[in-house]
């Protein structure tokens, strides 16, 4: 099997090629990061600006979960990629992430104490999944990878996109 080159580095993510970064040694990481950049070293940490979100706790701890299983079905769609296995990322994709996700993860009930944009980013990602798993359906016919690359990047946008201007309080 021909390896693109976008496989080749998503088969150096998935399996963890990236050293400290991946080693469960977050100190020896930052202090990687510090010794490269000094001035970080020095700076203290940035103020929070993120709006806080105040969820009742059990529902707290159920999309602090749901959120940790997004993390860990990207990484497996990453891993299925690195194999060329189109068809399982868009499988992991759609029932995990995408709008089929949705019912699963009790999205109705959590809106609830979501402000409005907070809703539509989370419905945002849902989409953006569901329409990377065409993608990658797609690509498991054509072989094409750089559509999945780019359907893959707009999806974990919309991650960074939510978690960079809200946290759960």
């Amino acid at each position: 099997m021909r390896r693109t080159p976008a496989a080749a580095i998503l088969a150096a993510m998935a399996l963890g090629m990236t050293d400290a970064a991946f080693s469960g040694d977050l100190d020896l990481h930052v202090h990687e990061l510090r010794r490269h950049d000094p001035q970080q070293h020095a700076a203290a940490p940035a103020a929070d600006g993120r709006e806080a979100i105040r969820f009742p706790e059990e529902l707290r701890a159920h999309t602090l979960a749901n959120m940790r299983d997004h993390l860990l079905a990207l990484q497996e769609i990453q891993a299925a990629l690195a194999k060329q296995e189109f068809d399982r990322a868009a499988e992991i994709s759609e029932q995990r992430l995408g709008m089929t996700a949705m019912q699963l993860h009790g999205a109705h009930e959590v809106a609830k104490f979501m402000p409005e944009a907070m809703q539509n980013a989370g419905t945002e990602m849902h989409r953006a999944a569901s329409r990377f798993a065409l993608v990658a359906k797609d690509a498991a016919a054509t072989g094409d990878f750089k559509p999945v690359l780019e359907a893959m990047a707009r999806l974990t946008q919309q991650c960074v996109a939510c978690h960079s201007a809200y946290r759960l309080q």
